[in-house]
């Protein structure tokens, strides 16, 4: 951090990290938290995102949002949040690098598709599988597999919206019904994340970044791809106020511009508002460290009630009028289709893969043979996963 600013008494401090699963002489020159970014930013799954979906495939145009430049985007916003809260920047900052390292090809169609090939074997979660990345199958080391991030790195990806399950043992939220996946459930049992606890303000601003940070852009890219208009988006009470307000200053401001200047006030307002709330909630929690908040009642990090409910106005607007547009949901079916269609051929021939993803898995049971397979589909490219599919079959989408 900046040396003029001292660090909260509630932020994380590196030189007391719970430290890493296998232990490693400790960096002269950068502290633990650093070391976790340069290590997720010099990962293969990091790179890789340059060609995964964030809406729009790779290529239906150069200028859309991927899963890389929404993570720098998530990175840049978190690290805002971090310094005006005096948090560890280096630790929001790894953390948001890493939030996606489990996403498959094609977005969340990609998801679901492998959460509907594994539902006999626990499903798909790209959560846990983010975890799975860094923790098994970055394999860059002489002595371990995985990155080996620290323990409050760790935690925060698992943890960042909140715990996955009660003091009891009982899961909680998104994984009532299924249960906590097993990938989560194994690393714990190696190092205890405290899944019943809520994670470090830095965790909490990190998902928080995520969310301005697709609001805001995920607009852009729907008005580039003509999804729908200025106008339409003005229609929902906080970007109709900020659009006004601009057109107010700038009556003759060109398209082009209006919508750079609306993206550019969104982010601004948003990240204001969070600081402003998260202050009110620090305040209020009076935490003497960073153990207070993560056994605090809720979470201390999020937007004002007005902007919580102008975040979900703009969430259910993009929802119907870009992510269940026909020409985006055409495109996800048929992405989807390729997954399924991959998951199937390699399940029933193994032998199709690359030799180093069938070492033993002729001797493998079906459930690690469905899951090795998750594995190597997970990582794909959308690019490769188009690659593949026409290798394998003899027609291809163009998912345009």
């Amino acid at each position: 951090m900046d040396g003029a600013v001292s660090r909260a008494p509630y932020a994380c401090d590196s030189g007391h990290s719970r430290g890493r699963l296998h232990p490693e002489p400790i960096s002269k020159s950068r502290s633990a938290f650093r070391r976790d970014c340069d290590r997720i930013i010099h990962s293969t799954a990091f790179r890789r995102l340059k060609h995964k979906t964030q809406v729009f495939v790779f290529d239906e145009g150069d200028h859309y949002r991927t899963r890389l430049t929404h993570t720098l985007e998530v990175a840049q916003v978190a690290r805002a949040l971090a310094r005006s809260l005096r948090l560890d920047e280096d630790l929001a900052e790894g953390l948001a690098l890493a939030h996606d390292l489990g996403h498959p090809p094609f977005g969340h169609a990609g998801e679901r598709a492998l959460d509907e090939c594994l539902a006999a074997f626990g499903g798909f979660d790209h959560n846990a599988q983010t975890l799975r990345v860094v923790t098994a199958l970055e394999c860059r080391y002489p002595t371990f597999d995985g990155l080996n991030l620290t323990w409050e790195t760790l935690e925060g990806l698992v943890k960042h919206n909140g715990p996955l399950i009660a003091r009891d043992g009982t899961p909680l939220g998104r994984y009532r019904k299924h249960g906590v996946p097993e990938t989560v459930l194994d690393y714990v049992r190696a190092q205890d994340l405290q899944l019943w606890s809520f994670p470090s303000v830095e965790a909490q601003v990190a998902a928080v970044a995520d969310d301005i940070a697709y609001d805001a852009h995920d607009i852009d890219d729907g008005l580039r791809a003509e999804l729908f208009r200025i106008d339409d988006i003005a229609a929902v009470a906080l970007p109709g106020r900020i659009i006004g307000e601009i057109r107010t200053t700038y009556p003759l401001l060109d398209a082009g511009r209006l919508v750079h200047e609306f993206v550019r006030r969104l982010i601004g307002l948003l990240i204001e508002d969070v600081v402003s709330e998260t202050g009110r909630g620090l305040a209020a929690l009076a935490p003497r460290g960073v153990d207070d908040v993560r056994q605090a009642p809720h979470a201390v990090a999020g937007f004002s009630p007005a902007i919580g409910k102008a975040d979900r106005a703009i969430k259910g607007f993009l929802k119907t009028r870009m992510y269940r547009h026909p020409r985006v949901m055409k495109v996800m079916d048929e992405a989807a289709g390729v997954v399924r269609a991959l998951f199937s051929h390699y399940s029933a021939h193994p032998d199709h893969l690359p030799p180093e993803w069938n070492v033993g898995l002729a001797e493998a049971d079906e459930h690690a043979r469905a899951r090795r397979i998750a594995d190597f589909i997970a990582g794909m490219t959308d690019r490769y996963a188009l690659a593949e599919h026409a290798r394998l079959f003899d027609s291809t989408p163009e998912l345009r």
